[in-house]
């Protein structure tokens, strides 16, 4: 079955051929002093009240010029987004550029260096390109095995995928692209030239679900409706390494999702596995990749609110040798800050209370608007004061095809704790 999503399939080369090109205006942009200094340690963003004065109005894709307010001099080149606040993405910092094909794919050619080294292990699936992090703003590219997944946040980036589009596909040798289109995209069709969400932009789809491996374990993404991309693919190497740890041990997954680090762990040999998520459609997902494995151990899962069932568990006594807690993102906005803040308190304190004596707890947090400091410092705090000692045995970040570039772009740690008694 071939994924058409709207479009037919043999108007595929047409829908990039009718794409437009990239604005032939350039825009002559002046910034405020505290902008012009982020520019200089190239900070990706230019706000929209940041810019003090502009030659044009521009449209999505217009090539930017930055230049310095004292000497008139080239300090920035990047995409105009009038539909944005951030009104600008920098792409090209202190020396002039001709942003073209070739300049495209030297970025891509970087960011394919920076994942070679995990793409000598077991592994087909990998994030390509990561946005500010790897010097293309809002353009992330995900890939599952043959299947390239491009994913664009901002209106930027139509006017200029018949220039990203070949060096991707030359360098993961995929043989087919899927577009997503984040949710302020998907607001604005009109504004999209025809393409949509989960639409094949090249080659054939025969089913949405593509099989891939992480570390020689197989797992399932739904590359056209699934969550981000279809999977969450930054924890890796921590699960990779909770199933190292796992030999003979009982583990609790909480907020498992699909079940990747239920998945490790059994593959490392955990004698029993529960997986435990609000969204049955996420278990039955996590329990069809641990069928994927056909792995030894006992699988179970359990459906419910995190917070409540891991009362219900210390309740009734229930202790396991490894608990990892890995929430979904608790602040999007500034205000939401001390309410995450919160959440992750209660959460540490609730999974140190099922830990099993010299059992281990991972804890983790995806909030960008959480630092690493607040969060380790908010769950140590409540671990100091906790009737039981732990003791911290690491800290962990971003796996290597998630590079960060700028402040913005570090969102994951993790802290592994023990349990001293």
């Amino acid at each position: 079955m071939r994924i058409k999503r709207g479009v037919p399939y043999l108007c595929q080369m047409e829908i990039l051929a009718h794409l437009p090109d990239p604005p032939a205006q350039r825009l002559a942009i002046q910034v405020k002093p505290a902008a012009e200094r982020a520019l200089r340690r190239q900070h990706p963003w230019i706000f929209e009240e940041a810019i003090t004065k502009q030659n044009a109005e521009g449209v999505a894709g217009s090539l930017a010029i930055i230049f310095d307010r004292k000497k008139d001099k080239f300090l920035t080149a990047g995409l105009y987004d009038p539909h944005s606040p951030i009104r600008i993405k920098a792409l090209q910092f202190g020396q002039p550029a001709r942003i073209d094909a070739l300049w495209f794919s030297g970025k891509i050619e970087q960011a394919y260096e920076r994942r070679k080294p995990l793409l000598e292990t077991d592994t087909n699936s990998y994030r390509f390109l990561y946005g500010e992090n790897d010097g293309l703003p809002g353009l992330v590219a995900d890939v599952y095995d043959q299947v390239l997944v491009l994913k664009l946040y901002s209106f930027i980036w139509l006017p200029y995928l018949k220039m990203v589009l070949p060096p991707l596909l030359r360098l993961s040798e995929c043989t087919t692209v899927v577009l997503r289109l984040s949710r302020n995209l998907q607001a604005r069709p009109d504004l999209c030239h025809g393409l949509s969400d989960g639409q094949v932009i090249h080659g054939t789809l025969e089913k949405e679900e593509i099989l891939f491996r992480e570390h020689g374990l197989l797992f399932s993404a739904n590359v056209v409706k699934g969550h981000k991309t279809g999977y969450f693919l930054d924890h890796r190497h921590n699960r990779k390494r909770i199933g190292e740890l796992a030999k003979e041990k009982t583990v609790l997954d909480v907020f498992a999702y699909a079940g990747g680090f239920s998945v490790h762990a059994l593959a490392g040999g955990a004698t029993a596995v529960t997986s435990l998520d609000i969204s049955a459609q996420a278990l039955e997902m996590a329990a069809q990749n641990v069928a994927l494995n056909h792995l030894g151990g006992r699988h179970r899962t359990l459906t419910g609110d995190a917070f409540e069932q891991m009362e219900q568990l210390s309740k009734t006594g229930q202790r396991f040798d490894i608990v990892i807690v890995d929430p979904p993102s608790f602040a999007k906005q500034r205000s939401e800050r001390e309410k995450a803040l919160q959440a992750y308190r209660q959460l540490a304190t609730l999974a140190a209370g099922i830990v099993a004596p010299k059992g281990l707890l991972l804890l983790a947090s995806c909030s960008s608007r959480i630092t690493a400091p607040e969060f380790f410092e908010a769950v140590l705090e409540v671990l100091d004061n906790h009737p039981r000692q732990f003791r911290e045995s690491g800290r962990t970040y971003h796996d290597t095809d998630h590079p960060i570039g700028f402040p913005e772009g570090a969102y994951l740690k993790a802290i592994y704790l023990e349990a001293q008694q």
